[in-house]
């Protein structure tokens, strides 16, 4: 137990960037969770896998606060226990690698989910029919919209894509009045690419995901989309570079 507390004090610094997204729905509940840990090697790991999966279980049937509140837990693997952040914590000591629960989303109602890999994750809220829902999360993990609708499409994403439009239409010398068209122009493109209904369905890219959903009279109220280590700063290793100064060093001894 000393052996593992102090291994995983040390690994609690480390930046976990890789990880898996594993998804659960039973019944009228769906959850998806993202753990993150420090190399790819370890999301092949059978037992950190089982650790991901049993933690989207339990986010759906026990329905937790947050992070601390999932890790709380009852839940025991591999000689670990009694909790899942004693599962955890073990699995840092045995493994020799950081590992963090880093977010995850529970939805009530009918939930369709679409893993691709185990590093996309999609969970798609709907009425109608589960295939066509199905089809939405395989859609989403490819094409990556932002929003459900134009309308919906957050404010400052909107703003940078403005200012982006605005640069180039400067650049391009036109006058004024069609600079501003130039720029609406774009930003209406924009909107209708990143927005979920107005996007080609990757199934048949003659109709839109909306056309689609109405042939099949389904609904979709919402999405979450999940990519591992988004937003997430990695420690870039520049091997050359340090090899490089380790040499310059050498010669000016």
């Amino acid at each position: 137990r000393v052996k593992l507390g102090t291994k995983a004090g040390k690994a609690a610094s480390r930046v976990t960037a890789e990880g898996v997204i594993a998804a659960h729905v039973a019944g009228d509940v769906g959850a998806m969770i993202e753990v993150n840990c420090e190399t790819d090697f370890v999301t092949k790991n059978d037992m950190f896998l089982n650790m991901a999966a049993a933690a989207a279980k339990l986010v759906a049937e026990q329905n937790p606060a947050d992070v601390a509140a999932l890790g709380a837990l009852a839940y025991s693997q591999d000689g670990y226990g009694p909790t899942l952040e004693d599962v955890r914590v073990g699995l840092i000591g045995k493994i020799g690698e950081n590992m963090s629960f880093r977010r995850f989303v529970r939805k009530a109602g009918k939930v369709a989910s679409y893993v691709h890999g185990t590093r996309i994750g999609v969970l798609v809220e709907y009425s109608g029919d589960e295939v066509a829902a199905k089809d939405v999360a395989m859609h989403v993990a490819a094409m990556k919209p932002v929003a459900l609708a134009s309308s919906d499409v957050p404010a400052e994403l909107i703003e940078r894509e403005r200012s982006v439009a605005a640069a180039k239409a400067q650049e391009s010398g036109k006058p004024a009045d069609i600079a501003a068209k130039m720029v609406e122009g774009s930003v209406q493109k924009y909107l209708k690419e990143v927005s979920l209904f107005n996007q080609p369905f990757v199934k048949n890219d003659k109709q839109t995901v909306e056309q689609m959903l109405k042939e099949k009279g389904t609904q979709v109220s919402g999405f979450t989309l999940y990519v591992v280590g988004e937003g997430i700063e990695k420690k870039q290793d520049d091997f050359a570079a340090e090899v490089a100064a380790q040499v310059a060093a050498a010669s000016k001894a």
